[in-house]
């Protein structure tokens, strides 16, 4: 996914998880202009709900392993 189609910029491998510290693998960027980082675990039990509520979801957790 590019920032073309998502509006929002590629994680680095410098991007950490806000929760646990892991690497970022999902991008949020709330209806205010925050944004959250989350790993692909954490991203998963929260970016659903997140977007319910309009935020932006980049999700490049099919990077993992890759």
């Amino acid at each position: 996914m590019d920032e073309a189609v998502s509006g929002l910029a590629p994680l680095k491998v410098a991007d950490r998880c806000d929760q646990c510290g892991a690497q970022a693998y999902i991008r949020v960027r709330m209806p205010s202009g925050s944004e959250l980082l989350f790993c692909g675990h954490h991203g998963r039990s929260h970016a659903p709900a997140l977007a319910a509520q309009g935020a932006d979801v980049r999700d490049d957790t099919h990077l993992i392993n890759g």
